[in-house]
Protein backbone atom coordinates (compact mmCIF):
# COMPACT_ATOMS: atom_id res chain seq x y z
CA UNK A 1 0.00 0.00 0.00
CA UNK A 2 3.22 2.09 0.27
CA UNK A 3 3.52 1.73 -3.05
CA UNK A 4 0.24 3.35 -3.78
CA UNK A 5 0.37 6.09 -1.67
CA UNK A 6 4.37 7.46 -3.24
CA UNK A 7 2.50 6.98 -6.43
CA UNK A 8 -0.84 9.01 -5.79
CA UNK A 9 1.51 11.57 -3.73
CA UNK A 10 3.67 11.89 -6.85
CA UNK A 11 1.12 12.57 -9.31
CA UNK A 12 -0.88 14.91 -7.18
CA UNK A 13 2.73 17.01 -7.07
CA UNK A 14 2.62 16.55 -10.99
CA UNK A 15 -0.73 17.58 -10.66
CA UNK A 16 -0.82 21.13 -8.77
CA UNK A 17 2.33 21.67 -10.57
CA UNK A 18 0.61 21.73 -14.01
CA UNK A 19 -1.86 23.53 -12.41
CA UNK A 20 0.19 26.54 -11.06
CA UNK A 21 1.76 26.43 -14.25
CA UNK A 22 -1.80 26.58 -16.39
CA UNK A 23 -2.43 29.64 -13.85
CA UNK A 24 0.92 31.43 -13.96
CA UNK A 25 1.70 31.65 -17.42
CA UNK A 26 -1.15 29.41 -19.59
CA UNK A 27 0.95 26.43 -20.01
CA UNK A 28 0.14 22.96 -19.14
CA UNK A 29 2.13 19.90 -18.78
CA UNK A 30 0.15 18.01 -21.57
CA UNK A 31 1.70 20.52 -24.14
CA UNK A 32 4.71 18.32 -23.78
CA UNK A 33 2.35 15.25 -25.62
CA UNK A 34 0.60 16.79 -28.34
CA UNK A 35 -1.80 18.49 -26.02
CA UNK A 36 -5.35 16.67 -24.91
CA UNK A 37 -5.92 14.69 -28.57
CA UNK A 38 -3.73 12.65 -27.45
CA UNK A 39 -3.82 9.74 -25.59
CA UNK A 40 -1.00 9.65 -23.24
CA UNK A 41 -1.38 13.61 -22.18
CA UNK A 42 -5.31 12.12 -21.27
CA UNK A 43 -4.33 9.34 -19.05
CA UNK A 44 -1.78 11.42 -17.36
CA UNK A 45 -4.62 13.33 -16.65
CA UNK A 46 -6.81 10.56 -15.50
CA UNK A 47 -3.83 8.89 -13.58
CA UNK A 48 -4.25 12.57 -11.94
CA UNK A 49 -7.54 12.39 -10.83
CA UNK A 50 -7.33 8.81 -9.78
CA UNK A 51 -4.86 9.70 -7.48
CA UNK A 52 -6.46 12.40 -5.83
CA UNK A 53 -9.70 9.92 -4.65
CA UNK A 54 -6.96 7.45 -3.95
CA UNK A 55 -5.66 9.83 -1.36
CA UNK A 56 -8.81 11.76 -0.47
CA UNK A 57 -9.64 7.55 0.39
CA UNK A 58 -6.99 6.70 2.17
CA UNK A 59 -5.21 10.38 3.32
CA UNK A 60 -5.93 9.24 7.29
CA UNK A 61 -4.71 6.34 7.43
CA UNK A 62 -1.20 7.58 5.90
CA UNK A 63 -0.67 10.45 7.50
CA UNK A 64 0.84 10.73 10.88
CA UNK A 65 -0.20 14.31 11.79
CA UNK A 66 -4.02 13.08 10.93
CA UNK A 67 -3.90 9.79 12.65
CA UNK A 68 -6.07 9.61 15.78
CA UNK A 69 -3.59 10.49 18.15
CA UNK A 70 -2.37 13.55 15.92
CA UNK A 71 0.95 12.17 15.62
CA UNK A 72 2.35 13.17 19.24
CA UNK A 73 6.05 12.97 19.49
CA UNK A 74 6.47 10.58 22.47
CA UNK A 75 6.26 6.93 23.37
CA UNK A 76 5.37 5.43 26.73
CA UNK A 77 9.08 4.19 27.11
CA UNK A 78 10.06 7.44 26.86
CA UNK A 79 7.59 8.98 28.83
CA UNK A 80 9.20 6.56 31.53
CA UNK A 81 12.19 8.46 31.76
CA UNK A 82 15.24 7.75 34.31
CA UNK A 83 13.45 4.37 34.80
CA UNK A 84 17.14 2.73 33.90
CA UNK A 85 19.08 4.82 36.22
CA UNK A 86 20.55 2.78 39.14
CA UNK A 87 19.30 3.76 42.63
Amino acid sequence: MKIVHIGAFILLIVGGLNWGLQGLFGWEIGSLFGGMDQFISRAIYVLVGVAAVVELATHKGNCIPCSPNGGMKGSSSQSQGGSDQAM
